[in-house]
Protein backbone atom coordinates (compact mmCIF):
# COMPACT_ATOMS: atom_id res chain seq x y z
CA UNK A 1 0.00 0.00 0.00
CA UNK A 2 2.87 2.31 0.96
CA UNK A 3 4.54 1.64 -2.52
CA UNK A 4 1.17 2.68 -4.30
CA UNK A 5 1.39 6.24 -2.77
CA UNK A 6 4.99 6.21 -2.78
CA UNK A 7 4.91 6.05 -6.89
CA UNK A 8 1.31 8.69 -6.85
CA UNK A 9 4.09 11.22 -4.97
CA UNK A 10 6.13 10.49 -7.99
CA UNK A 11 3.52 10.81 -10.49
CA UNK A 12 2.77 14.39 -9.21
CA UNK A 13 6.18 15.57 -10.27
CA UNK A 14 5.42 15.70 -13.66
CA UNK A 15 2.38 17.86 -15.53
CA UNK A 16 0.27 15.19 -16.22
CA UNK A 17 -2.54 17.78 -15.92
CA UNK A 18 -0.76 20.42 -18.70
CA UNK A 19 0.02 17.62 -20.78
CA UNK A 20 -3.51 15.36 -20.36
CA UNK A 21 -5.09 19.47 -21.79
CA UNK A 22 -2.86 19.92 -24.88
CA UNK A 23 -3.62 16.57 -26.00
CA UNK A 24 -7.46 17.69 -25.43
CA UNK A 25 -7.07 21.07 -27.32
CA UNK A 26 -5.43 18.86 -30.05
CA UNK A 27 -8.48 16.78 -29.86
CA UNK A 28 -10.80 19.48 -29.95
CA UNK A 29 -8.97 21.43 -32.97
CA UNK A 30 -9.03 18.42 -35.24
CA UNK A 31 -12.00 17.29 -34.36
CA UNK A 32 -13.85 19.83 -35.38
CA UNK A 33 -12.33 19.82 -39.04
CA UNK A 34 -13.30 15.93 -39.14
CA UNK A 35 -17.17 17.12 -37.87
CA UNK A 36 -17.16 19.20 -40.83
CA UNK A 37 -16.73 16.38 -43.41
CA UNK A 38 -18.85 13.93 -41.47
CA UNK A 39 -21.98 12.93 -42.06
CA UNK A 40 -24.11 10.68 -39.77
CA UNK A 41 -26.49 9.91 -42.20
CA UNK A 42 -23.81 8.00 -44.10
CA UNK A 43 -21.17 7.30 -41.37
CA UNK A 44 -19.42 4.90 -43.01
CA UNK A 45 -18.97 6.30 -45.75
CA UNK A 46 -18.26 9.68 -44.56
CA UNK A 47 -15.72 8.07 -42.52
CA UNK A 48 -14.19 6.14 -45.54
CA UNK A 49 -14.46 9.65 -47.78
CA UNK A 50 -12.31 11.34 -44.84
CA UNK A 51 -9.46 8.23 -45.83
CA UNK A 52 -9.52 8.71 -49.29
CA UNK A 53 -10.93 11.62 -50.88
CA UNK A 54 -10.93 15.23 -48.63
CA UNK A 55 -7.50 16.28 -48.66
CA UNK A 56 -5.69 15.78 -45.58
CA UNK A 57 -8.90 13.61 -43.85
CA UNK A 58 -6.71 10.44 -43.17
CA UNK A 59 -4.13 12.86 -41.17
CA UNK A 60 -6.62 14.89 -39.17
CA UNK A 61 -8.72 11.42 -38.36
CA UNK A 62 -5.33 10.32 -37.13
CA UNK A 63 -5.25 13.41 -35.25
CA UNK A 64 -8.61 13.13 -33.42
CA UNK A 65 -8.39 9.44 -33.17
CA UNK A 66 -4.77 9.30 -31.28
CA UNK A 67 -4.85 12.58 -29.19
CA UNK A 68 -8.18 11.63 -27.97
CA UNK A 69 -6.61 7.80 -26.96
CA UNK A 70 -3.65 10.03 -24.83
CA UNK A 71 -5.57 12.45 -23.30
CA UNK A 72 -7.78 9.77 -21.96
CA UNK A 73 -4.92 7.77 -21.13
CA UNK A 74 -3.09 10.75 -19.27
CA UNK A 75 -6.24 11.78 -17.49
CA UNK A 76 -6.17 8.16 -15.73
CA UNK A 77 -2.30 9.37 -14.90
CA UNK A 78 -3.21 12.48 -13.55
CA UNK A 79 -5.83 11.43 -11.45
CA UNK A 80 -3.45 9.10 -10.02
CA UNK A 81 -0.85 11.61 -9.49
CA UNK A 82 -3.44 14.01 -7.75
CA UNK A 83 -4.43 11.00 -5.41
CA UNK A 84 -2.64 12.16 -2.55
CA UNK A 85 -3.92 15.31 -2.18
CA UNK A 86 -7.64 14.02 -2.45
CA UNK A 87 -8.26 15.02 1.04
CA UNK A 88 -7.90 18.22 0.40
CA UNK A 89 -10.68 18.19 -2.18
CA UNK A 90 -14.46 17.66 -0.48
CA UNK A 91 -16.44 14.84 -0.87
CA UNK A 92 -18.77 16.91 -3.63
CA UNK A 93 -15.55 17.93 -5.33
CA UNK A 94 -13.81 14.88 -5.75
CA UNK A 95 -17.17 12.72 -6.87
CA UNK A 96 -17.16 15.20 -9.58
CA UNK A 97 -13.21 15.25 -10.42
CA UNK A 98 -13.90 11.28 -10.29
CA UNK A 99 -16.99 11.17 -12.71
CA UNK A 100 -15.62 13.31 -15.33
CA UNK A 101 -13.99 9.62 -16.26
CA UNK A 102 -16.70 7.64 -17.46
CA UNK A 103 -18.06 10.81 -19.21
CA UNK A 104 -14.73 11.06 -20.97
CA UNK A 105 -14.98 7.21 -22.02
CA UNK A 106 -17.96 8.02 -23.22
CA UNK A 107 -16.85 10.70 -25.36
CA UNK A 108 -14.13 8.10 -26.26
CA UNK A 109 -16.49 4.99 -27.03
CA UNK A 110 -18.80 7.06 -28.72
CA UNK A 111 -15.71 7.57 -31.41
CA UNK A 112 -15.40 4.37 -31.70
CA UNK A 113 -19.47 4.11 -32.76
CA UNK A 114 -19.49 6.51 -35.24
CA UNK A 115 -16.99 4.92 -37.50
CA UNK A 116 -19.87 2.78 -38.13
CA UNK A 117 -17.11 -0.35 -39.32
CA UNK A 118 -17.09 -3.81 -37.97
CA UNK A 119 -15.53 -2.63 -34.67
CA UNK A 120 -17.96 0.49 -34.25
CA UNK A 121 -20.75 -1.14 -35.24
CA UNK A 122 -20.49 -4.10 -33.05
CA UNK A 123 -19.64 -1.91 -30.22
CA UNK A 124 -22.80 0.48 -30.63
CA UNK A 125 -24.79 -2.61 -30.72
CA UNK A 126 -23.37 -4.08 -27.44
CA UNK A 127 -24.15 -0.73 -25.57
CA UNK A 128 -27.57 -0.64 -26.69
CA UNK A 129 -28.43 -4.04 -24.74
CA UNK A 130 -26.75 -3.24 -22.36
CA UNK A 131 -28.43 -0.16 -21.78
CA UNK A 132 -32.01 -1.26 -22.51
CA UNK A 133 -31.56 -4.29 -20.42
CA UNK A 134 -31.25 -1.62 -17.04
CA UNK A 135 -35.18 -2.21 -15.28
CA UNK A 136 -37.26 0.38 -16.01
CA UNK A 137 -35.38 3.23 -17.52
CA UNK A 138 -33.22 1.21 -19.52
CA UNK A 139 -35.22 2.22 -22.66
CA UNK A 140 -35.35 5.67 -21.78
CA UNK A 141 -31.33 5.98 -21.06
CA UNK A 142 -30.43 4.59 -24.45
CA UNK A 143 -32.81 6.94 -26.10
CA UNK A 144 -30.74 9.55 -24.66
CA UNK A 145 -27.51 7.73 -25.10
CA UNK A 146 -27.64 5.89 -28.73
CA UNK A 147 -31.08 5.25 -30.15
CA UNK A 148 -28.62 3.64 -32.77
CA UNK A 149 -31.82 0.93 -33.80
CA UNK A 150 -34.11 3.88 -34.12
CA UNK A 151 -31.91 6.68 -35.10
CA UNK A 152 -28.63 5.55 -36.59
CA UNK A 153 -26.02 7.81 -35.81
CA UNK A 154 -28.07 10.72 -35.22
CA UNK A 155 -28.47 10.75 -31.41
CA UNK A 156 -24.81 9.26 -30.76
CA UNK A 157 -23.31 12.15 -32.99
CA UNK A 158 -24.89 15.15 -31.29
CA UNK A 159 -23.66 13.36 -27.66
CA UNK A 160 -20.16 13.05 -28.81
CA UNK A 161 -20.00 16.81 -30.40
CA UNK A 162 -22.15 18.36 -28.00
CA UNK A 163 -23.40 16.40 -24.87
CA UNK A 164 -21.27 14.63 -23.23
CA UNK A 165 -18.38 17.58 -24.05
CA UNK A 166 -20.69 20.06 -22.04
CA UNK A 167 -20.92 17.46 -19.46
CA UNK A 168 -17.15 16.64 -18.79
CA UNK A 169 -16.67 20.36 -19.54
CA UNK A 170 -19.17 21.03 -16.21
CA UNK A 171 -17.28 18.36 -14.14
CA UNK A 172 -14.00 19.46 -15.02
CA UNK A 173 -14.68 23.31 -14.69
CA UNK A 174 -13.39 23.49 -10.75
CA UNK A 175 -10.83 22.24 -11.62
CA UNK A 176 -9.48 22.67 -15.02
CA UNK A 177 -9.55 26.44 -13.52
CA UNK A 178 -6.44 25.61 -11.64
CA UNK A 179 -4.71 25.27 -14.91
CA UNK A 180 -3.54 27.50 -17.39
CA UNK A 181 -1.29 25.99 -20.38
CA UNK A 182 -0.70 26.60 -24.22
CA UNK A 183 1.01 24.20 -27.07
CA UNK A 184 4.50 27.26 -26.64
CA UNK A 185 4.87 25.43 -23.07
CA UNK A 186 4.52 22.27 -24.45
CA UNK A 187 6.57 21.88 -27.93
CA UNK A 188 7.77 18.95 -28.00
CA UNK A 189 5.21 17.02 -26.44
CA UNK A 190 2.58 18.88 -29.59
CA UNK A 191 5.79 18.13 -32.17
CA UNK A 192 5.98 14.04 -31.32
CA UNK A 193 1.61 13.92 -31.57
CA UNK A 194 1.31 15.46 -34.94
CA UNK A 195 4.89 13.20 -36.19
CA UNK A 196 3.23 10.46 -35.19
CA UNK A 197 -0.62 10.95 -36.31
CA UNK A 198 1.11 12.09 -40.01
CA UNK A 199 2.88 8.38 -39.48
CA UNK A 200 0.09 6.39 -37.92
CA UNK A 201 -3.59 5.91 -39.75
CA UNK A 202 -6.41 5.76 -37.50
CA UNK A 203 -7.78 2.10 -37.63
CA UNK A 204 -10.78 1.81 -39.96
CA UNK A 205 -12.21 -1.70 -40.04
CA UNK A 206 -13.83 -3.55 -43.20
CA UNK A 207 -16.66 -5.44 -42.83
CA UNK A 208 -15.31 -9.02 -41.95
CA UNK A 209 -17.29 -11.39 -43.77
CA UNK A 210 -17.06 -15.05 -42.04
CA UNK A 211 -16.31 -13.77 -38.83
CA UNK A 212 -18.34 -14.38 -35.76
CA UNK A 213 -16.47 -12.85 -33.27
CA UNK A 214 -15.44 -9.32 -33.46
CA UNK A 215 -13.30 -7.45 -30.66
CA UNK A 216 -14.63 -3.81 -29.56
CA UNK A 217 -12.37 -1.05 -28.58
CA UNK A 218 -9.30 -1.98 -26.39
CA UNK A 219 -10.98 -0.76 -23.39
CA UNK A 220 -14.31 -2.10 -23.63
CA UNK A 221 -12.47 -5.57 -24.36
CA UNK A 222 -12.94 -6.71 -20.63
CA UNK A 223 -16.28 -6.10 -20.42
CA UNK A 224 -17.45 -7.81 -23.82
CA UNK A 225 -14.99 -10.51 -22.49
CA UNK A 226 -17.23 -10.28 -19.18
CA UNK A 227 -20.28 -10.49 -21.22
CA UNK A 228 -19.63 -14.37 -22.63
CA UNK A 229 -20.33 -15.38 -19.10
CA UNK A 230 -22.59 -13.07 -17.33
CA UNK A 231 -26.26 -11.30 -18.27
CA UNK A 232 -25.85 -7.52 -19.38
CA UNK A 233 -27.08 -5.93 -16.55
CA UNK A 234 -24.36 -7.72 -14.30
CA UNK A 235 -21.33 -7.50 -16.74
CA UNK A 236 -22.17 -4.25 -18.16
CA UNK A 237 -24.01 -2.25 -15.88
CA UNK A 238 -23.40 -3.44 -11.97
CA UNK A 239 -19.63 -4.61 -12.39
CA UNK A 240 -17.95 -1.21 -14.01
CA UNK A 241 -20.48 1.17 -11.54
CA UNK A 242 -18.68 -1.06 -8.51
CA UNK A 243 -15.42 0.41 -9.45
CA UNK A 244 -17.27 4.10 -10.21
CA UNK A 245 -18.93 3.74 -6.48
CA UNK A 246 -15.25 3.07 -5.01
CA UNK A 247 -13.75 5.54 -6.97
CA UNK A 248 -16.15 8.25 -5.28
CA UNK A 249 -15.31 7.30 -1.83
CA UNK A 250 -11.45 6.65 -1.75
CA UNK A 251 -10.69 9.46 0.24
CA UNK A 252 -8.54 8.51 3.14
CA UNK A 253 -10.50 10.04 5.81
CA UNK A 254 -12.93 7.81 4.79
CA UNK A 255 -12.66 4.50 7.14
CA UNK A 256 -13.21 2.14 4.67
CA UNK A 257 -10.10 3.77 2.79
CA UNK A 258 -7.87 0.31 3.40
CA UNK A 259 -10.97 -1.90 1.90
CA UNK A 260 -11.87 0.52 -0.75
CA UNK A 261 -8.25 0.74 -2.09
CA UNK A 262 -8.09 -2.96 -2.17
CA UNK A 263 -11.28 -3.53 -4.03
CA UNK A 264 -10.12 -1.35 -6.51
CA UNK A 265 -6.91 -3.01 -7.37
CA UNK A 266 -8.53 -6.30 -7.47
CA UNK A 267 -11.34 -5.11 -9.59
CA UNK A 268 -8.04 -3.67 -12.23
CA UNK A 269 -6.92 -6.63 -12.17
CA UNK A 270 -9.74 -8.99 -12.89
CA UNK A 271 -10.53 -6.36 -16.00
CA UNK A 272 -6.86 -6.58 -16.98
CA UNK A 273 -6.86 -10.26 -16.96
CA UNK A 274 -9.99 -10.08 -18.63
CA UNK A 275 -8.80 -8.15 -21.56
CA UNK A 276 -5.82 -10.43 -22.05
CA UNK A 277 -8.11 -12.96 -22.69
CA UNK A 278 -10.15 -11.52 -24.89
CA UNK A 279 -7.00 -10.24 -26.72
CA UNK A 280 -6.23 -13.98 -27.17
CA UNK A 281 -8.99 -14.96 -28.85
Amino acid sequence: MNDILKKSALLSTVKWGEWSLITLFISVLSGILVAFQYDPATPLYSTGSLDLLVPFGDYFRSLHFYSSQLFFLLTLIHLWAIFERADTYSRAQWIRLTATLPVALLLLFTGYVLRADSTGASAGLIAENIITAIPGVGTTLNDLLFSITDDGMKRVYVNHVIGFGIIWGILAWEHLRKYRTSFRDHPLLTAIILLCCLLTAAPFDPEKLGVFHINGPWFFLGLQELLRFFPPLLAGVIFPSTLLLALFFLQRHNRYYPRLLTFILGWLCIYTLLTAIALCR
